[in-house]
């Protein structure tokens, strides 16, 4: 692999989880929010960046307190924050977050629009790809708007770099009037990613299908070359067009699962590069290295939900080491 294509860049939103102070709890209930730095595509690149690896972040946000907050805290994870930009015509994006007493959560968000979707493809520059390894993405950002016109733009100039395309549809469904124009879109997107991440979730809505393996001929269309497919605790799975492997989940206590599947994305996309694995040498990949990948994201992801938060609750590569020291996970 290139030398210089060492960075990890996300499009897509950056925002504030108002987190609740309480779990258990409809948003009735809750008593207080804590704002926390969040939206999946800020959360991956932080995921990569902890584990070692350098990402930059390609997004806009307000003018205002929250926007400010989000670019010094992304710069404190070890973000790169050259490339965010800054409007007066729109708000950042807040979203609410209601946590069950499994940790699961609900959202509401404030976007109507928010500073995120005003992003235009003129402010793009192609020759930021050049020293791209990936870029990843998000559905989230993909509602009619500039934005969705930016990914466009971004995904065109960083594939033809030979940056690997990462796309985790992260469907949210209160952002979208309509359910069908959400699964149109995922689906026009698909095509443009090396890599795709679905979880058990959202398989069947993607797709129509009710497992995995009935769903894999949907899933590999167009350029796609590698299908993550997440089940919570239960762990996960990879498949090629010549290899499969699987993981089991990590059992942990629960805390808060917010930003839980964007580490995964991020550890196993941090395992990729670390690996040289560019998108021609995916098919390469053999059984044993993918469940060693797997292995690896299934565990980031678990240390993260004993925690409150995304960003938070991610460990440095260090941290990670030791906290793998003392549990026979490999």
């Amino acid at each position: 692999m290139e030398t210089n294509k060492d960075t990890l860049f996300s499009i897509g939103e950056a925002l504030i989880d108002m987190v609740p102070a309480e779990k258990g709890c409809e948003f009735a209930d809750v008593t207080a929010f804590m704002p926390a730095l969040g939206g999946a595509p800020a959360n991956v690149c932080a995921a990569f960046t902890r584990l070692g690896g350098q990402s930059e972040m390609l997004t806009q946000l307000g003018n205002d307190p929250f926007g400010h907050k989000i670019a010094a805290e992304l710069a404190e994870a070890g973000v790169g924050t050259d490339h965010i930009s800054f409007t007066d015509e729109a708000n950042t994006c807040l979203a609410f977050v209601s946590l069950a007493a499994d940790g699961n959560r609900t959202f509401s968000f404030y976007r109507k629009p928010s500073a995120d979707l005003l992003y235009k493809p003129e402010q793009i520059d192609g020759a930021w790809f050049d020293r791209a390894y990936a870029l990843h993405f998000c559905s989230v950002s993909l509602v009619p708007s500039p934005m969705k016109d930016a990914h466009v733009k971004a995904i065109e100039e960083a594939a033809a770099r030979g940056a690997l395309i990462s796309f985790d549809p992260n469907l949210r469904f209160p952002l979208w009037p309509d359910r069908e124009a959400l699964r149109e879109t995922v689906l026009e997107f698909l095509p443009k990613a090396h890599v795709i991440k679905v979880s058990d979730e959202e398989i069947a809505f993607i797709t129509g299908c009710s497992t995995i393996e009935e769903a894999l001929p949907k899933l590999f269309v167009g350029n796609v070359r590698l299908v993550l497919y997440t089940c919570g605790a239960e762990g996960a799975r990879a498949f090629t067009r010549t290899a499969q492997a699987g993981a089991p989940g990590v059992r942990v206590e629960v805390v808060d699962t917010t930003g839980a599947g964007d580490s995964f994305a991020g550890a196993f996309l941090y395992c990729l590069y670390k690996g040289g694995v560019t998108p021609d040498r995916i098919p390469e990949l053999s059984a044993k290295k993918l469940t060693e990948f797997l292995t690896f994201a299934n565990a980031y992801s678990a240390i993260t939900v004993t925690k409150r938060g995304a960003i938070p609750s991610y460990p440095t590569g260090a941290e990670f080491g030791a906290w793998l020291a003392g549990r026979m996970i490999y």
